[in-house]
């Protein structure tokens, strides 16, 4: 009788607000788990069985990922990835830094007119931008180069407002005192500035990184040559003319996927802290 009234009590101090929060978030976790469930199941089937109705293989294989290791050329594709992605991750962290640093910690007239103008490229479809990206590609010979896949993310709007709002909760007072001991501008910049505005440059740099690791629409109309796709392009090149095999395409998502899964895993806490600092304001 008294844990029967224990659990009566319990459930009268229960919120409703509460119970359905976490009902909301259970339907919500079901609806985000499930199709990376059904890829990885998909991944361990044979072409025959993916058409099944049931959700886990009755006699898992390892054949597609045999196919996708030794046969494809997944590694090539995942390499010319991670090589994009990581040079234009560093450039976006060294120039949208700088140039977010000269914006808070400079005077100077028209700085304002030089931020609005910075602000104004984020309301540009990145679609308007794709012709003139590749006439220029075209015209200085980047197409079918690392430098003509990298070059549109070099540098970034986003990158430069975010470097600029952190920059400017730095005491003043503590880059002054610098510039009276002597040290270059340069100097202050990296030694001073750059080792307290480590959070916002973590966000950044995973922002920037999985965009870059999941971009398909530049890659594919720059790249013509196979061994120049990036893992996007690559898993597309699996549709066939009359069918997918869609048993290869979640293998190579599955094997696509564990980067950017060590990523969130390892820095899952500079994600939500860039979530935070992507709302801050001037």
């Amino acid at each position: 009788m008294k844990k029967n009234d224990q659990i009566i009590e319990r459930l009268e101090h229960l919120n409703p607000s509460k119970i359905l929060t976490w009902t909301l978030l259970f339907i919500g976790s079901i609806v985000m788990v499930t199709p990376i469930i059904f890829m990885v199941s998909t991944s361990f089937k044979t072409g025959q069985e993916v058409y099944t109705l049931s959700l886990f293989p009755k006699s898992p294989t390892f054949e597609n990922y045999i196919f996708i290791l030794k046969e494809s050329k997944f590694l090539i594709w995942l390499l010319n990835s991670l090589w994009v992605a990581s040079f234009s991750t560093a450039s976006v962290l060294f120039f949208d830094s700088l140039v977010g640093y000269t914006l808070a910690k400079f005077k100077f007239r028209g700085r304002e007119i030089v931020f609005v103008a910075i602000l104004s490229t984020l309301m540009i479809p990145t679609e308007m931008l794709i012709i003139p990206w590749y006439m220029m590609s075209r015209e200085f010979g980047w197409i079918d180069t690392y430098w003509g896949i990298a070059f549109p993310g070099l540098m970034t709007g986003f990158g430069t407002f975010l470097m600029r709002q952190f920059f400017l909760t730095l005491p003043d007072e503590l880059i002054e005192a610098a510039r009276i001991d002597g040290w270059s501008e340069f100097a202050i910049w990296w030694k001073i500035a750059m080792p307290l505005v480590i959070p916002a440059l973590s966000a950044l740099a995973i922002f920037h990184f999985l965009g870059n690791w999941t971009a398909f629409l530049w890659p594919l109309i720059i790249v013509n040559d196979p061994d120049m796709y990036t893992i996007p392009v690559g898993l597309a090149s699996f549709n066939g003319e009359f069918q997918m095999d869609w048993e290869i395409v979640m293998t190579a998502s599955c094997l696509a996927t564990i980067p950017t899964l060590f990523v969130f895993i390892f820095l899952q806490k500079y994600i939500i802290k860039g979530i935070m600092l992507a709302g801050l304001k001037g």
